[in-house]
């Protein structure tokens, strides 16, 4: 992820006095992503860590990330297990120049992030996501979605003049009429029967790591939370298998059947997949555009573009 706060080897090892991981050998800032502000820390006995430093979520709200964390590593999936602090808690305080901030710090998985997944790679991140589907179906803890349809209307009314102004009145328009859509579709998706639980929220490319051909590991859950496992399916189609190149009907059907070699879907989520395809494709249109156009700064940061996920959008509604 991109780093917004920078440390210092103090910080480092101030934050390692309290866990028994060993002494520090080196760290180095993580400058994928968006979100947080994650290093990679080397340790004397070999041994690699990944520390994170929570930019945007309510401190309230860690507790429950740590714990499905914890949960899912314990429970059949490839994801990193959060290491307890001396006095068994999960998540450390530091004070830095931004305030008191808090973070923690994970085990670091084998593998590699891919920018682009074949359709053998697809097919295995496929199967992850219904592992994980199935791994977090026994977590009792609940989270709503930080990014529903409230959020959606709230940010896409607040954005119209910026939007029209940077991105031209056909995006505005694209905006409030797909939302439109959504809203309506909403309605009819209440009688449905969609199964649901834990889903990951983001699982972009950057957030499975490949050994060859097989996945090794999911990482970043702070999007995670409860809804239609479909909804999930939708997000990660669009982030891994829709690159808007003539196959893009392929690879998404190659997904589709490494997912069901775990958990087989069913009539009623086949049939809702296109309007959360377009749904999740919005949802990204939306944040990438804010972010864009109401950028933070920091040390190291990205920005994605907005086009991709309009074109994305564009695609699904045909």
């Amino acid at each position: 992820m991109s780093v917004y706060t920078e440390l210092t080897t103090q910080d480092f090892e101030s934050v390692l006095a309290d866990y028994n991981l060993g002494k520090l050998q080196s760290y180095t800032g993580i400058a994928d992503g968006i979100e947080n502000s994650n290093f990679f820390i080397d340790m004397q006995d070999g041994q690699r860590y990944v520390l994170t430093i929570f930019e945007r979520l309510d401190g309230h709200e860690l507790p429950y990330f740590m714990r499905l964390m914890k949960h899912l590593a314990a429970h059949g999936l490839q994801s990193p297990d959060v290491m307890v602090r001396n006095d068994d808690s999960l998540i450390f305080a530091l004070n830095t120049e931004g305030g008191t901030k808090q973070g923690c710090i994970v085990s670091c998985l084998s593998g590699e992030t891919l920018d682009f997944l074949s359709e053998a790679q697809l097919d295995s991140s496929g199967e992850a996501l219904a592992t994980l589907h199935m791994a977090g179906s026994s977590f009792n803890e609940h989270r709503e979605n930080p990014t529903d349809f409230d959020w959606l209307q709230e940010n896409i009314q607040a954005m119209q003049a910026d939007v029209e102004k940077t991105y031209g009145v056909e995006a505005q328009a694209l905006l409030n009429d797909e939302l439109n859509f959504q809203i309506k579709a909403k309605k009819n998706q209440g009688e449905l029967d969609l199964p649901s639980g834990v889903i990951h929220g983001d699982l972009f490319v950057d957030n499975i790591l490949f050994a060859g051909d097989k996945v090794s590991g999911v990482i970043d859950f702070y999007y995670a939370h409860n809804a239609a496992f479909v909804m999930d399916i939708a997000i990660a189609i669009n982030a891994q298998a829709i690159v808007l190149g003539k196959n893009d009907k392929n690879r998404m059907m190659v997904f589709l059947k490494g997912y069901e070699s775990k958990r087989i879907l069913t009539p009623a989520e086949k049939a809702a997949l296109n309007g959360l395809l377009r749904l999740g494709a919005l949802r990204f249109w939306v944040s990438r555009l804010f972010d864009a156009l109401y950028p933070r700064g920091g040390a190291m940061t990205q920005t994605k573009d907005p086009e991709e996920y309009r074109q994305k959008l564009l695609l699904h509604r045909g």
